[in-house]
């Protein structure tokens, strides 16, 4: 079997197991988050910290509750990190410094997972376990918890209400993201990922020599990395380390834990809002946006020039031999597309065009599926825009959902659309005319501009992959892409919950003959339009300095 064939059977088996669990996973989360009981551990934890389940919020304070809840997660993970060096099983590790704690406690909270450090050389048992991966699951939970809260601003008519933050939280967390990752950590220990709390071990090398490895919680931690779209890695090779990632299969299932949340969630957008085939449409948008971009990296990566990467069957550097150029480049686009981050080869490594590819997934917004929850609540942006371009076009105020999107809907969904693209920018500019620090690029020219182009979309995108050739474990970078990561992430929010408070407080408007038919296959192919051309007008100065000077001088 050649290689080409061997990827596209890969991306044929992973389109039928997210087709397989689509319907039945996106039923079971509506009904979650629309159940009036809660379970009896839900009410334990809800008396433990002092919250009524049952109270109604406005957009305010539902945004008081994530705001509130996430500064607690930095400060807790932080102090976890400065204090490791006295805490059991540290392995001998020493507290982690102030600037890398800090950059580290974001990145967790904010869903970007980006790591600055050598996760087997920096981190203990204790904060891998009840710092690291509990992020992944409650950071994961807020943010589906912000998208529910969209679909109910859509859903609702007459009242400023959005539901409960602790409820989505806690239901989220219990009900949706333990039982999966639960599962998935048994099928990867049941396919070689190690689970264990052991020690350094010395280990052996055939050329001679040893070197010191230990061992973790990493099936469970990979689990829910994937499966919360979480990213970074138990250890620094990431999901291209064998004891994260140990074959073909597992790669495979990786990148479907990666994808069916984000998915689904369109089939849970559906229900909720009364409209199964409105959910159906934004699944064939952000399939049809996975599967162009997924195609085209595997053309780049397949068909490379010179005799060398011929003879491999492709653009093998930077990609472990087990997943070859097509597993590795379905795992590239799928982890790029989300808000991943997790790597199982060096993006850095990838030709030209197809590093560009990766930068472009993030700067679309990550809504091709999206991370979850914030693929859907940014997709479902992009649709009012497309509505608004679509009502302009004819001369008609704009509805979707059966509702208006007026003048404060229009500017709430233009500052979310225009936040994210203005703080990669300007702290790309900032890090490039300031030389800060110098000789952190390993690379000159355009790809080392692409290195720092990539570190910053990658924080402010939440995604939290990296491109490999910057040192980015400098006080400069942990600061920078810090900051980059909590406005990133928060301040998306605040607009996204808006939005949600002034949809819910409208009146459904009848729906008319003249009205947009916001579930066919035309609005599709509109909103397809709309997100590609408002990110190639706002990237494209900064991807023609990098990735598209280089490919195209190779």
């Amino acid at each position: 079997m050649g290689p080409v064939l061997a990827g596209v059977l890969q991306l044929l088996a992973l389109i039928g197991a997210l087709a397989l669990v689509y319907v039945p996973l996106g039923t079971y989360m509506a009904r979650v988050y629309s159940a009036d009981k809660h379970w009896r551990v839900e009410r334990w934890i809800y008396k433990g910290i002092g919250a009524n389940p049952d109270t109604e919020m406005t957009w305010t304070a539902y945004l008081r509750g994530v705001l509130a809840f996430s500064v607690v997660g930095v400060l807790f993970l932080y102090l976890l990190q400065r204090l490791q060096g006295v805490l059991p099983g540290s392995l001998g590790f020493d507290s982690v410094n102030p600037a890398q704690s800090f950059n580290t406690a974001v990145s967790f909270v904010t869903n970007t997972n980006w790591q600055s450090y050598y996760g087997e050389q920096t981190m203990g048992h204790v904060v891998q376990t009840a710092g690291l991966a509990v992020q992944n699951f409650v950071s994961a939970a807020v943010g589906i918890a912000v998208a529910v809260a969209l679909v109910r601003g859509f859903a609702r008519s007459r009242t400023g209400e959005l539901g409960n933050f602790w409820a989505d939280l806690v239901r989220g967390t219990l009900r949706i993201l333990v039982p999966g990752a639960a599962i998935a950590a048994i099928v990867l220990v049941a396919c070689g990922a190690i689970q264990n709390f052991s020690g350094i071990h010395e280990v052996g090398q055939f050329m001679g020599g040893s070197q010191q490895w230990n061992g973790g919680a990493v099936a469970s931690q990979e689990a829910i990395k994937e499966f919360g779209t979480n990213g970074g890695g138990y250890f620094n090779a990431n999901s291209a380390h064998p004891f994260e990632n140990p074959n073909a299969f597992t790669n495979l299932f990786e990148i479907f834990l990666i994808l069916v949340i984000p998915f689904a969630l369109t089939r849970t957008f559906g229900v909720m809002v009364g409209s199964v085939r409105q959910g159906y449409a934004i699944l064939a948008t952000m399939a049809t946006i996975w599967l162009g971009f997924t195609a085209l990296m595997m053309w780049t990566e397949f068909a490379h020039h010179g005799p060398a990467l011929q003879a491999a069957g492709g653009a093998m550097e930077g990609k472990e031999v087990r997943f070859g150029v097509g597993g590795s480049s379905i795992f590239a686009v799928a982890t790029t597309l989300t808000s991943t981050g997790a790597v199982d080869s060096f993006h850095s490594s990838f030709t030209g065009l197809g590093g560009g590819i990766t930068m472009l997934s993030m700067m679309l917004g990550e809504i091709a599926p999206g991370g979850t929850g914030s693929g859907l609540y940014g997709m479902l942006i992009m649709a009012v825009i497309a509505v608004f371009i679509a009502g302009l076009m004819v001369g008609r105020t704009p509805e979707y959902l059966g509702k208006k999107i007026g003048t404060r809907e229009i500017k709430l969904a233009a500052c979310y659309i225009l936040v994210t693209p203005a703080l990669v920018l300007v702290f790309t500019a900032a890090s490039m005319a300031l030389s800060t620090p110098p000789h952190s690029m390993l690379n000159s020219g355009a790809h080392g501009f692409s290195e720092v182009l990539y570190a910053f979309t990658s924080a402010a995108n939440n995604n939290g992959s990296a491109f490999a050739g910057l040192n980015a474990n400098t006080d400069w970078y942990n600061t920078m892409t810090g900051f980059a990561m909590l406005l990133g992430r928060f301040l998306p929010m605040i607009f996204v919950l808006a939005l949600a408070g002034s949809l819910a407080e409208q009146k459904p408007v009848p729906e008319t003959a003249g009205t947009l038919r916001t579930e066919k296959p035309l609005f599709t192919g509109l909103l397809v339009g709309a997100i590609l051309i408002i990110t190639g007008l706002t990237y494209f100065p900064a991807l023609a300095l990098g990735p598209l000077a280089e490919g195209l001088a190779s």
